[in-house]
């Protein structure tokens, strides 16, 4: 089985339960956009991770359904 996934970071609300926000519909729309066995994150979880030994591929910029401006995704690459 093949997943694809999405990763942002930022504020979430716990609401019955449940994560909700802007950064979980945020991270919703980023793996909407991964292929198949392909792990992309935001710009934000790029920058965040400087120095870290982690390894980003550029994959443009997007505009994100629901999500304000547009957004730099990378995919990330294993070591």
């Amino acid at each position: 089985v093949q997943v694809r996934v999405g990763i942002h970071t930022g504020e979430v609300e716990i609401v019955g339960g449940r994560a909700r926000g802007v950064a979980v519909h945020t991270a919703a729309r980023v793996a909407s956009l991964a292929a198949a066995g392909e792990v992309l994150v935001s710009g934000t979880v790029k920058d965040l991770t400087a120095g870290a030994g982690l390894s980003f591929e550029p994959r443009g910029t997007h505009v994100l359904k629901g999500v304000p401006g547009e957004w730099v995704l990378y995919r990330a690459i294993a070591s």
